[in-house]
């Protein structure tokens, strides 16, 4: 088994031109000692050819693990990205998410024992997100609030989050009210952290699943790191008919039940 520094797992689910365009980004970055695990709840067969084409073209290493459709069951695949990964340390994103060219270097530059990532994203419009292309990605454009602005972003302060940079990002990361917590779209931990605590609760749909798992990390006394201004990735806007109150008060309760119990490991994980 080819090690590798770190295993990349984000999911996917009939975006093929998100997913084209996130591949793309992982192909700009500055560390390259890494793999990408996708995690398809379900797709079609047009995913998997874009992945395969990406696999034989392009330099990125990518593991496509995919169960059939059955509705939102993000945790699930989750869980079987987190057994196939090759690495020690595990980046977590979304497949719409494009990452900037240090999104690994970061991660991998903060990580450190007994302690779990938080990162952050910045949300664009729909039409900014079309406009992208990949030579937008390739030079980095699509991070630079001025080209935003010219392609649809209305201005917004919290373009801070694309330009504040070495003790700037710092200052932002210490003073920011936002707690550091696991975010699905931006997150890393280490693979033993998420063993013990038996991964994402497959009981939960849309609506806080990720943020469950980051409070058992912490009642096992591992620490989160702020790096909401320094871990960047930009979201690509998408409808989400998968979104619904029942799902997500299911997933308040339980959520509730993890903080006031203190537990630490779900029985509706990767061992059932």
């Amino acid at each position: 088994m080819n090690k590798v520094r770190t295993s990349v797992i984000f999911s996917t689910y009939n975006q093929l031109e998100w997913l084209e365009k996130v591949l793309w980004g992982y192909e700009q970055q500055s560390c390259t000692d890494f793999e990408i695990v996708i995690a398809d709840d379900g797709s079609k067969q047009e995913t998997a050819e874009l992945i395969k084409r990406f696999q034989e073209e392009g330099k990125l290493k990518i593991t496509h693990v995919w169960h059939e459709d059955n509705g939102f069951q993000k945790s699930a695949i989750l869980n079987k990205a987190i057994q196939a990964a090759k690495a020690e340390y595990l980046i977590f994103s979304d497949g719409d998410c494009i990452p900037r060219k240090d999104f690994v270097e970061v991660h991998l530059q903060h990580c450190k024992p007994g302690h779990f990532i938080s990162g952050g994203y910045f949300m664009l419009p729909m039409e900014t997100s079309k406009a992208i292309t990949q030579q937008n990605i390739i030079n980095g454009d699509c991070f630079d609030k001025n080209w935003l602005y010219a392609h649809g972003l209305k201005p917004t302060y919290k373009t801070l989050k694309l330009t504040a940079h070495g003790w700037k990002s710092a200052f932002l990361n210490w003073i920011t009210p936002t707690k550091a917590t696991w975010n699905g779209h931006n997150a890393s931990g280490w693979k033993s952290d998420l063993v013990a605590a038996n991964g994402f609760d497959e009981r939960m749909q849309y609506g806080g699943q990720d943020r469950e798992l980051g409070e058992r990390l912490v009642n096992a006394g591992i620490q989160p790191i702020q790096l909401r201004y320094s871990a960047i990735c930009i979201h690509l806007d998408h409808p989400r008919g998968y979104k619904n109150q029942a799902s997500i008060d299911k997933n308040k309760a339980i959520r509730k039940h993890t903080r006031s119990s203190g537990k630490t490991r779900t029985e509706f994980g990767i061992v059932k």
